[in-house]
């Protein structure tokens, strides 16, 4: 499957919009979970191929020309307009998937798999907690989205500085707290937890979605279960990223990762 971009718009200087059209989302559907995303592959300069291209062929060219697949949150969805819209973390030359959205234009194509998904938000909670950073901020907001109306919902988002936030909405009785990393030079790992700690402990049952940089959600993900927060079955947790790394290097060695945090103790 592909998309034609019809659109693009800088949300934040760390966040950009790309609207998808075309006759190659004929046969998309879009799943029942919040957090939908989609497997997208972005082109390496040296590729030899347009968009659409045939996988099986590309899997036989040099890795410098083949396409590095990223998962991308589905923002929105419009079914009459067959548009597809993904919110894509950018730092400006920094990784496939921002590069290739700071620089989309009208008419650029982009091929994916999907949608997948893995949560959304239980409808028998009493709150609902929802934690990340700007490559979870897409998923964040459809999470928010998604709540049972009336019902309490905190979200804590790590971003740069003021200019990263952006307005989010709900039908649930939303709680925003924007977390600002400007001028911290270490700490940057326990931001996000510390944040979580200090807040209110919700009463009843949590539901919680908490992805982004792998050591700030290890840490939010402790923080939670030893504290008896969230139970573990009411947490999706998932580290997208890790600081210090790129994307192929932390793509190396983030299964072995997950398994390391899922064996971690909690007593």
């Amino acid at each position: 499957m592909y998309g034609e971009v019809v659109a693009t718009e800088r949300l934040t200087p760390q966040l950009v919009r790309v609207v998808l059209g075309g006759p190659g989302l004929e046969e998309f559907v879009l799943g029942e979970d919040a957090d939908q995303y989609v497997n997208c592959f972005f082109l390496p300069e040296a590729a030899p191929y347009p968009v659409p291209f045939d996988d099986e062929a590309v899997r036989e060219l040099p890795r410098e020309q083949r396409p590095y697949p990223r998962r991308i949150t589905v923002r929105a969805w419009d079914a009459e307009r067959r548009e597809l819209t993904l919110d894509i973390a950018a730092h400006g030359d920094v990784g496939y998937a921002g590069r290739w959205a700071g620089r989309a234009q009208v008419g650029d194509r982009l091929q994916f798999r999907g949608p997948a998904g893995g949560y959304r938000p239980h409808e028998d909670a009493d709150a609902y907690l929802l934690v990340g950073d700007e490559s979870a901020l897409p998923a964040i907001a459809t999470c928010a989205e998604a709540v049972p109306a009336g019902r309490p919902v905190v979200a804590v988002v790590e971003v740069e500085d003021a200019a990263g936030e952006v307005e989010l909405t709900s039908p649930g009785a939303l709680e925003v707290h924007w977390v600002h990393r400007a001028g911290r030079h270490d700490g940057l790992d326990d931001l996000l937890a510390e944040a979580v700690a200090a807040l209110p402990r919700p009463t009843g049952v949590v539901s919680a979605f908490v992805h982004g940089e792998a050591a700030e959600t290890r840490a939010v993900r402790r923080v939670l279960l030893r504290e008896g927060i969230v139970a573990q079955e009411r947490l999706s947790c998932s580290p997208y990223w890790r600081r210090g790394m790129d994307d192929e290097a932390w793509r190396a060695v983030k299964a072995a990762w997950v398994r390391e945090v899922a064996a971690e103790p909690l007593d």
